[in-house]
C-alpha cells in the first residue's frame, strides 16, 4: 500500500494503480484538504509518491514574479510526511529546478525524464514534450531503470497547460493563412537533434489535451468543473505514459530488493 501526497486528480496514482499498487490518497487543496494538518501513521505505507506544486520553481517564475506565491514551497511538507510515514521508499515528481527532497535515513537518486522518450504503447515515444525530474529515495540508494521507447515521433507537441493552444497567429505570404510563430527548441537526445514541430495546434481542445496526456477523450466528462478548470487539473498532472514508465521502474526496483 502506498500513500499519494498532493494527488490532484490522480494521474500519477492511476499509473501506479495500473501496475498493481494500492494507492491511498492524502489531502489535496483541490478537494479542500490541507497537507500541513496531515500526519500519516508510521509503518503503514510501503511507499510514498507525489508531486508538490511546482510553480515556485518552474520557468514561469521568470515571467511572473508572483508565480507560486499563493501556496509557496510545499516540498518541506512532503519531506515531513515521508519522515513521519517511514516508508521503504518514496518518489517525488517535480520540475528540474526544484530542490531535491532530503529525508534522514534515505539516499536519493534522481532521473530527469522526457515524456517523448517513454513508450506510448506502440513502440514509439509519446507525442507530448514534457520534462520532469523524479527523485527516488530508498535506504540503500537504489536506482530506477527506465524502459525507453525504441523510436521517437518526428513531430511533437509542447506541454499541455491550463492555457494550451493559445497561439498567436500571423499571416504568411499573401494567402491569408495563419501559422503559429512558436517553434520548440531542437531537442538533444543521444548523438544529435531529433524531432521538430513547425508551430503547434491552435485552440487546443479539452479532448486533445486529454489525448496528449494519455487519457480517454471523455475524461472528467461527468466532473462538475468548468472547461478551464478541467484543462487546469489535467495539465497539472503527470502524463500517463511517463507515469507508467516510472511506476514500472519502481516496481522493478522493489522486486530486486525483495529478491536480494
Amino acid at each position: 500500500m502506498i500513500l499519494s501526497l498532493f494527488p490532484g486528480i490522480g494521474l500519477l496514482d492511476r499509473a501506479f494503480e495500473e501496475e498493481g499498487f494500492c494507492v491511498v490518497r492524502g489531502p489535496d487543496v483541490l478537494w479542500g484538504g490541507d497537507v500541513k494538518r496531515f500526519h500519516p501513521p508510521a509503518g503503514k505505507f510501503d511507499g510514498v509518491i507525489g508531486g508538490p506544486p511546482c510553480q515556485c520553481f518552474s520557468v514561469m517564475r521568470h515571467l511572473n514574479p508572483l508565480s507560486g506565491q499563493k501556496q509557496g514551497n510545499l516540498i518541506p511538507e512532503y519531506e515531513r510526511c515521508v519522515a513521519e510515514a517511514q516508508p521503504a521508499w518514496f518518489l517525488m515528481e517535480n520540475v528540474e529546478d526544484a530542490p531535491v527532497p532530503k529525508v534522514d535515513g534515505y539516499k536519493v537518486v534522481c532521473v530527469v525524464l522526457n515524456n517523448r522518450h517513454v513508450d506510448a504503447g506502440d513502440g514509439y515515444g509519446a507525442e507530448q514534450q514534457r520534462v520532469r525530474r523524479f527523485s527516488f529515495g530508498t535506504r540503500d540508494g537504489r536506482s530506477l531503470e527506465i524502459a525507453y521507447a525504441v523510436f521517437e515521433r518526428p513531430l511533437f507537441q509542447p506541454a499541455v497547460t491550463a492555457s494550451s493552444g493559445k497561439a498567436v497567429p500571423v499571416k504568411i505570404g499573401g494567402s491569408g493563412k495563419v501559422k503559429s510563430t512558436w517553434k520548440p527548441p531542437t531537442v538533444m537526445a543521444g548523438h544529435g537533434p531529433v524531432g521538430r514541430r513547425e508551430g503547434y495546434e491552435q485552440n487546443l481542445s479539452l479532448e486533445r489535451a486529454c489525448e496528449l496526456q494519455g487519457l480517454p477523450i471523455d475524461f472528467l466528462s461527468d466532473a462538475p468543473f468548468t472547461v478551464h478548470g478541467k484543462r487546469k487539473v489535467i495539465g497539472n498532472g503527470v502524463p500517463l505514459p511517463m507515469g507508467r514508465a516510472i511506476a514500472r521502474a519502481v516496481k522493478c526496483a522493489i522486486a530486486e530488493a525483495d529478491a536480494a
